[in-house]
């Protein structure tokens, strides 16, 4: 078995957020969910990136050149180099072009969609030229959503193709690639039957990830929940129509985190490492958490973590009508993050009136983001909608509760602390509603002043199997569907 990884982002080279997580992950915990004798084989994983100019230089120093070919979209030619290096047993594959790629960060540019159509070119005419044949080609958001539809349109009577399979992955439904109609001739270069047939069509421009899922041979999501609600017209973002007429291909498998890398009891990030059975060392990253973000280090005030995107899909809104209530209990507030402006004034302001209680930091470090996980004792996720989210699971293995809207893959993921049987390691509420996230958080507060019951959902939330390897056998399953359908 061959599978190959196509995404714009992968830890890590290059990395946005949890996208690049999966994609750095996913992939190795492939290689240990298959017996011995499969790899023995010769199963193979490989990874199809981007090179971008921000990828650190001791991994573009180990490259190695392999082809240089040609990418044609529609009438104009463009070069595209192929480089590779393993890494963590893991094949990945770089498409070099200086003009789309050597940019600072990854996204955002006036021409993403010329960007990333060129590249899901370039991986198939890299596939081409180095004359490889995998099994599964698996395509990630819609930067690769053009993947399935070039295999269908233009590829699919290439030799190397002919057993191929497509699985196509939705991260974030809301991001799917729509660009106007000109593209079909100008970048496509295919057929108009491709439109008007409804297959790209979406309110008269054309959407990739449509596209994607007409063409893949499965479709996954990345919760069970969020695999169903995307059916629906609030969480469908226009395409529920389509998601309900292809729901026999898709499945929600969620996702996990790289347990090597975030793992309290070796984080080199976090100041005292601790586990599930040895978790002394909780309060004294707590401590030095608070001492740093300059709040009082007292270890009876509830410390409340919130490590987010800007944006409104993160309930920030909720956040903003009801955090004046929520400092008025004895609790601290500590925010990592960045994103739209409103939000960042808003936390800002609210750090500089309450200096006492609120611990602000706009932008994004690494190692605080790690204190906090080890340090705070609830972690904050009131989302809109939440595909997955993987700040919770990592918020979980370092022994911090989360506080959650039971959305996607929240409601997966989190159960709810029942204080009458002990089960549960989080708090939760249902409504998209203010009022209903101060009653949870206040909850939350009353019962930390409970040392066993937090003890008890510490040990609850450390004890949970946050890993890959459960979603990682469910993929393989799903490979070996595809590849008996054959």
């Amino acid at each position: 078995m061959k599978v190959a990884f196509v995404a714009p982002e992968a830890s890590p080279f290059a990395k946005t957020g949890g996208l690049g997580d999966v994609i750095g992950a996913l992939p190795k915990a492939l290689l240990g969910a298959l017996p011995k004798a499969l790899l023995k084989e010769g199963v193979e994983v490989s990874v199809f990136l981007p090179k971008y100019g921000d990828i650190p230089k001791h991994f573009l120093d180990r490259m190695t050149v392999l082809e240089k070919t040609e990418v044609n979209l529609s009438w104009r030619s463009k070069y595209a180099g192929i480089e590779s290096l393993c890494h963590e047993g893991i094949r990945y594959y770089f498409i070099d072009n200086e003009f789309y790629f050597k940019r600072w960060g990854l996204y955002g540019y006036g021409d993403d969609g010329e960007r990333f159509i060129y590249f899901s070119k370039a991986v198939l005419e890299a596939i081409k030229v180095l004359d490889i044949s995998f099994e599964i080609i698996h395509a990630h958001d819609w930067q690769a959503a053009a993947i399935p539809l070039f295999l269908d349109a233009l590829y699919k009577k290439e030799p190397c193709f002919q057993n191929t399979k497509t699985v196509f992955t939705i991260h974030n439904l809301k991001y799917q690639g729509v660009f106007g109609h000109e593209i079909l001739g100008d970048l496509l270069g295919v057929s108009g039957e491709y439109f008007y047939g409804g297959a790209l069509e979406f309110h008269g421009r054309v959407n990739l990830m449509k596209g994607a899922l007409h063409f893949s041979h499965a479709l996954t999501t990345v919760s069970p929940n969020y695999a169903e609600e995307i059916k629906t017209g609030f969480f469908g973002e226009g395409l529920e129509g389509v998601l309900e007429e292809q729901s026999e291909k898709l499945r929600g498998i969620v996702n996990g985190i790289d347990v090597a890398q975030y793992n309290p009891k070796k984080d080199k990030e976090i100041l005292k490492n601790y586990d599930v059975n040895h978790p002394e060392g909780k309060a004294e990253n707590k401590a030095y958490l608070q001492k740093k973000m300059q709040l009082s280090p007292d270890p009876s005030i509830p410390v409340i973590g919130l490590i987010s995107r800007f944006v409104e899909q993160k309930g920030l809104d909720l956040i903003r009508r009801i955090m004046h209530e929520v400092l008025q209990e004895d609790v601290q507030f500590i925010v990592l993050g960045s994103g739209e402006k409103k939000y960042e004034d808003f936390f800002n302001r609210l750090g500089h009136d309450f200096p006492e209680k609120v611990g602000v930091y706009i932008g994004f470090e690494e190692t605080l983001a790690r204190e906090i996980y080890a340090g705070a004792d609830f972690f904050l996720m009131p989302s809109l909608f939440e595909p997955c989210g993987l700040g919770q699971l990592i918020a979980m293995h370092y022994g911090t509760l989360p506080i959650v809207r039971e959305t996607g893959g929240l409601r997966d993921t989190v159960i709810p602390y029942n204080e009458y049987t002990g089960e549960g390691y989080g708090f939760s509420f249902t409504h998209y509603n203010a009022h209903d996230l101060l009653y949870t958080i206040r909850r939350a507060a009353a019962f930390y002043k409970k040392p066993e019951v937090i003890k008890s959902l510490r040990e609850n939330a450390m004890k949970v199997d946050v890993s890959w390897r459960k979603s990682a056998r469910e993929y393989r399953s799903l490979y070996e569907e595809l590849i008996k359908r054959r």
